[in-house]
């Protein structure tokens, strides 16, 4: 492998040094695309009329107090605030309506009669600990009285202090013609999305984000204590045809509610309360919400107490006799039996803590239980993701369905609020009309060419076009019902359908029984070391046979030892049928790990794609994974790749770090070495010479970048952060000039559907839209390249954020449109394009490697293990 300094370099200048940084701005529609078969559609965006532009939403700041001057917290306790606020002092208000976020904002349409207001609320009725939103209620070693602190009134002081003042003209379709919309636009669009979490939260919803869940919708069970339930995701988004509501299905996880003993259980995986795992209960259980079935009170879990509840004291006064008033010692056991006599069978279990570190609230499990419509945050395990896919999909009908009705039943433009703003909601869904682009020709062995049939092709009767013997080569079995023989027999017979020479494996590897019940690392270490007694040096390539698909534990072990210590290119396995399908398509893998090509396109194959045959264009993919909900310990793991053996696009590398937990933006693109002149251990630095080596010594001049995992407010970090990174990277190898750039996010992560407007099937592979619910004035546009099969298909959403290089509309949409037939791995076109597959997966795979990685005490982000030197030149992708 080169290095930096072994590649040629430019002369250094003797001029001044140019910088490096340009702050770019992102780049505007120019045009849409002509190509393709037109196909009428419509969409999950509903018209919205808005008959007066001119209205100035005034934004105000809240404060909620308790008449001793305590902060109240709690969306649940401000929201009852502001309700009776606006029923007690209407008329102070001017009638206006409110439009409140639960927290500490306030929008109404015009002003408010004055600036500053100071209320005196009373609330009435009954009050959890969770509804007062200060301090702790009745319960073992809480002090205060709950039958004096739960019935009463409570008075609160509610101040409003005017903030700022926002047109709703700033959004562009509200005033045709407007310049790219600034923040004020994005201010009045989170008015309106406030008006829509107002309403949900009036209706007594689970909020999550834009995303509300009624406990009437739709649920399934997915195990462990948890169950999915469908809601809507609805927000006001401008588009290019005028405002619009977009409107999708949503699926969250919730906890099953009942008792705590019962979850434990379920989530465990055990039968009886003495198997339960303690340790982890506690983590799983804290910040959960129970209602105590004793008191009717809701409480907040921070933990579970070390001694059971027969033993576990706490200070309670005495109430008559000679020593009234003095304090004595009791457990929870005796305080529940004596004060509700009624039988405890959890005496022996631990109790749950529902005060504060300072001020603990013991309550036994048995009177506890979780409450309704409770978000699951925690990491799914392999079967509970399985379940929620399979569960959430929908036919499409079956969501056009769901959504009409939704329309009609919620009543959206009725809002009081809206109505105000003079905003009427069309109840049918946008039509629109997209483009169906032609699918690109590739090229197989013996010179073959096919046309992909809706996105999809197949190797039957078809050769590979570039395939890698398979020798020196073994299978290891971790799954003893598997014929590890019959295995190696088909896959030698398919492989010489395909036309790859495989000989016979040199060993068969069985683990041995008794290491099945050991840790995965303990399993993995003792089968290599069975295999080197077979082997007189290290295979070339392994074939592992895994117990379980996708959920199994032996994967990131195994994976990091071969590819870090063994330098050994692995396949992993767990076959439930084994056809010559099923086998083609591992070998498709196999072929591109060991330096094979499937297939090509026919434009890189005939070196005819427009604007990247004749100037060297390194093609690059970028993504970052982040580790799972509740681990905020845990480094995150950034991947780009980049095409390699220019002029192809369907050939690439990859490198990948760590970074600092939830980090979006990746920091190591451009990592100088200290004290030297050249050194760079950044990623871009790798991928800049693997492009030099593998593409006739031509270094880029021209970079395309697919960037996934970004929201929109993070466009211009991209273009003025990763971009500048690349360019410091490119310039630090010696050359003065700069690279044309083309910067396309890509994005999975959204809302807007494609539905056929005459048919029940999903739309057509190639499917474009560019036009009416796309961006009223940016670059961006809708692509459902792959076929959808189950559910609906999602399209990826593309934003062009810049193109320096000068892309025709139909060149960058075809463009896009064939890297998405060059995964090497597929037989598919892939819903968004390879590059950005490509770093997914790789980050993917690196974040198995990361799972018992912490951040050190001084903040310190462990590395990676290097690849070994045998396998890094390949990374997965060829």
């Amino acid at each position: 492998m080169e290095t930096a300094s072994s590649l040629p370099l430019s002369p250094i200048s003797t001029e001044p040094e140019q910088p490096t940084h340009r702050d770019y701005a992102i780049t505007t529609r120019l045009g849409v695309g002509t190509t393709g078969n037109p196909i009428e559609l419509c969409t999950n965006h509903f018209n919205v009329s808005v008959k007066q532009p001119d209205v100035v939403f005034y934004q105000y700041t809240v404060s909620i107090t308790t008449e001793k001057g305590d902060d109240v917290k709690g969306k649940g306790i401000g929201r009852k605030l502001m309700d009776q606020l606006f029923k007690t002092y209407s008329s102070d208000l001017d009638g206006k309506r409110l439009a409140y976020d639960g927290e500490k904002t306030l929008y109404t349409v015009g002003p408010l009669p004055q600036n500053e207001f100071d209320f005196q609320v009373i609330l009435e009725g009954s009050f959890s600990k969770r509804d007062c939103g200060v301090s702790d209620c009745g319960s073992p070693s809480s002090t205060c009285k709950r039958s004096k602190r739960s019935f009463l009134p409570r008075s609160y002081k509610v101040q409003i202090h005017f903030t700022a003042k926002i047109p709703f003209k700033s959004v562009p379709v509200t005033q045709r013609g407007a310049d790219t919309p600034d923040k004020s636009a994005q201010d009045a669009l989170r008015v309106l999305d406030t008006v829509l979490r107002q309403q949900a939260a009036g209706r007594g919803c689970l909020l999550v984000r834009q995303a509300y869940f009624h406990n009437n919708g739709y649920s399934f069970e997915v195990g462990g204590g948890v169950k999915g339930i469908k809601g809507l995701h609805s927000s006001f988004r401008p588009t290019h045809g005028g405002l619009s509501l977009n409107i999708d299905v949503s699926t969250t996880m919730i906890l099953e509610p009942g008792p705590v003993i019962k979850f434990l259980l379920a989530n465990q995986s055990v039968e009886s309360p003495r198997q339960i795992d303690w340790i982890q209960a506690a983590k799983m259980l804290k910040h959960m919400r129970v209602k105590a079935s004793h008191s009717n009170m809701e409480y907040k879990i921070i933990g579970l107490t070390q001694k059971p509840c027969n033993q576990q004291l706490f200070s309670m006064k005495i109430k008559d006799g000679e020593h009234e008033g003095q304090p004595r010692e009791i457990t929870v056991y005796e305080y529940f039996k004596q004060t509700y006599t009624a039988p405890i069978s959890s005496a022996y279990l631990p109790c749950l803590d529902v005060g504060k570190p300072n001020r603990p609230i013991y309550l036994p499990l048995e009177f506890c239980n979780l409450v309704s419509l409770q978000r699951y945050k925690k990491a799914l395990s392999g079967r509970q993701r399985a379940s929620l896919i399979e569960n959430s999909r929908q036919k499409p009908l079956e969501r056009i369905k769901t959504l009409n009705d939704a329309m009609c039943t919620n009543c959206y433009d009725e809002d009081p609020f809206l109505a105000g703003c003079g905003i009427s909601i069309e109840k049918e869904m946008t039509r629109v009309e997209g483009r169906v682009l032609k699918p690109p020709m590739l090229k197989f062995g013996k010179n073959e060419d096919f046309e992909p049939c809706n996105g999809r092709w197949n190797f039957n009767n078809k050769m590979l076009l570039e395939p890698r013997p398979i020798k020196n080569w073994a299978i290891v079995n971790f799954s003893s019902p598997c014929d590890s023989s019959y295995i190696s027999r088909e896959l030698i017979s398919c492989g010489m359908r395909k036309g790859i020479e495989i000989d016979r494996p040199f060993a068969l590897v069985e683990e041995d029984p008794q290491y099945k019940k050991a840790g995965p690392v303990e399993r993995v270490e003792k089968v290599i070391a069975k295999m080197k007694l077979k082997f007189p040096e290290p295979p070339h390539f392994i074939l592992c046979v895994l117990p379980e698909r996708k959920t199994s534990d032996i994967y990131g072990p195994w994976k990091k030892i071969c590819l870090t210590e063994e330098g050994i290119h692995t396949q992993c396995i767990c076959p439930t049928k084994i056809n010559d399908q099923y086998l083609t398509n591992v070998l498709l893998k196999i072929n591109s790990k060991l330096g094979g090509i499937n297939s090509l396109l026919g434009i890189e194959y005939s070196y005819n794609i427009p604007l990247i045959n004749k100037i060297p264009t390194l093609i690059l993919g970028m993504d970052v994974s982040h580790g799972p909900p509740g681990r905020a310990d845990v480094p995150s793991v950034a991947a780009v790749v980049g095409s390699k053996s220019w002029p192809l696009i369907s050939r690439y590398r990859a490198a990948v770090r760590t970074q600092s937990p939830r980090l979006e933006m990746i920091d190591s693109l451009f990592q100088p070495i200290e004290n030297t002149e050249r050194g760079d251990n950044g990623i871009m630095n790798e991928l800049f010479v693997e492009f030099y080596r593998t593409s006739r010594a031509r270094k880029p001049k021209q970079i395309i970048i697919f960037r996934d995992g970004v929201s929109e407010s993070q466009f211009n970090q991209v273009l003025n952060i990763e971009v500048d990174q690349i360019i410091k990277a490119y310039q630090r190898l010696g050359e003065s000039d700069v690279p044309k750039f083309t910067v396309i996010v890509a994005q999975k992560n959204h809302h807007t559907k494609l539905f056929k407007a005459k048919g029940p099937e999903n739309v057509p592979a190639g499917t474009v839209v560019d036009t009416k619910i796309v961006h009223p004035t940016n670059y961006d546009f809708y692509m459902c390249a792959h076929a959808g099969i189950l559910g609906t298909s999602r399209p990826a959403h593309y934003h062009v954020l810049l193109d320096e290089i000068g892309f025709s509309p139909d060149d960058l949409q075809n463009l896009i449109h064939s890297l998405s037939y060059v995964n090497q791995r597929s037989t598919t076109a892939t819903s968004i394009v390879a590059p950005v597959r490509y770093a997914h997966l790789a980050a993917a795979q690196f974040a198995q490697f990361t799972k018992s990685y912490d951040i050190s005490e001084d903040g310190k982000v462990p590395e990676l293990p290097r690849l070994h030197e045998k396998v890094e030149s390949n990374m997965f992708f060829c």
